[in-house]
């Protein structure tokens, strides 16, 4: 059992570090890779009404893998990755090739915020 813990809990901060690297790094990564081009931002599917749908996937994969990892601390988990939200988006304010946008901030929220639900529900299934 420690040791799948202790999987878990690397996979999360692994996922974690990639993510703040990808979110710093002064234009797109995956654009870079994909396209030859730092300017472009591949889009996995079409984003929702205030939303960006990578933001919602990216932080949803990350509240996960926070639940499985510290399902003891959740109400820290989430403060932290709510807090985590906010910095790193405000933190585009001052990169070059990047800009602040509340969708990517509304996706963010409504990522964390969903797996909080289905970690909820699932809880409540589980006890009946």
């Amino acid at each position: 059992m420690k040791k799948i813990t202790l999987l878990t809990k690397t996979t999360f901060h692994t996922t974690n570090i990639v993510l703040i690297l990808i979110y710093l790094y002064p234009g797109s990564i995956f654009g870079w890779l994909l396209y030859g081009d730092i300017q472009k931002q591949p889009q996995l599917t079409s984003d929702f009404i205030i939303f960006s749908s990578n933001h919602v996937f990216a932080f949803m994969l990350l509240s996960f893998l926070g639940i499985i990892s510290y399902n003891k601390k959740i109400v820290f988990l989430f403060i932290y990755l709510f807090f985590i939200s906010i910095v790193l988006e405000l933190s585009h304010a001052l990169i070059p090739e990047r800009s602040f946008e509340y969708s990517d901030l509304f996706g963010n929220f409504f990522g964390v915020i969903l797996i909080y639900i289905f970690f909820n529900l699932y809880k409540f299934f589980k006890k009946q």
